[in-house]
């Protein structure tokens, strides 16, 4: 859409600024993750079976296995295989989601519009016009912080695969263990979870301990370099 110039001099500098973060507000914002992961991978674990530890409330979660069929597809491109139902493969897979808020401190910037007094004048014939307060060329003028408190979503998913042949009989040793939580504006889970898996398995297994942050683009999903 097309803006002519005085639609902006009615607006003033104030008005801009508005109409631009309306418009940035139309996109969809990055989905973000911040991803904690451990491991002690056995390098004899490509093309082993695997298989999901399910509460026993959750056997009939049709939501619960829509999430393990994320995971397993993540698992099944690295080289492993589900076992038949029924069976423990060596990898066992658990999983639990979380969604809950919280209330979190922001530092926002303070704008003030500064306008210019402009003084009467004459011009080449003769006439004379007033003097007038008009918006200052420069636009609006930084003045501090504010401190607000805004109530946040807070999803996580945390993932444990374990293995069957790396501890004692059965007390399989967990061999890698990821946390993927996202902190923003109101998502449903279920929009939520296939980008915490993703960036749970995002470089898999990883550097043991280490602490990464994950972006999506919120409109086509593609992971964003950082």
């Amino acid at each position: 859409m097309q803006i002519k110039n005085d639609t902006f001099r009615r607006l003033g500098w104030s008005g801009i600024l508005a109409l631009v973060l309306a418009v940035l507000a139309a996109c969809a914002s990055p989905i973000t993750a911040k991803v904690t992961s451990f491991n002690q991978w056995p390098a004899d674990a490509v093309g082993a079976g695997f298989s999901f530890i399910r509460p026993v409330d959750a056997l009939n979660d049709l939501e619960q296995q829509a999430y393990e069929g994320r995971v397993q597809a993540e698992l099944e491109r690295l080289g492993m295989k589900r076992v038949t139902p029924g069976q423990v493969g060596r990898i066992q897979v658990d999983i639990v989601t979380g969604n809950g808020t919280r209330n979190k401190q922001f530092r926002e910037a303070i704008y003030r519009d500064n306008y210019v007094y402009h003084p009467p004048y004459r011009d080449g014939a003769g006439n004379v016009f007033g003097g007038f307060w008009a918006p200052d060329q420069f636009g609006s003028r930084y003045v501090g912080d504010r401190i607000i408190n805004r109530t946040v979503q807070v999803s996580n998913l945390r993932l444990r695969l374990l293995d069957s042949q790396g501890g004692t009989p059965g007390k399989p040793r967990a061999v890698f263990e990821s946390r993927a939580v996202y902190e923003g504006d109101n998502e449903d889970l279920a929009t939520l979870v296939p980008y915490l898996v993703r960036a749970v398995f995002d470089g898999f297994p990883g550097q043991n301990g280490r602490v990464r942050t994950v972006k999506f683009d919120g409109k086509t999903g593609e992971m964003l370099k950082n």
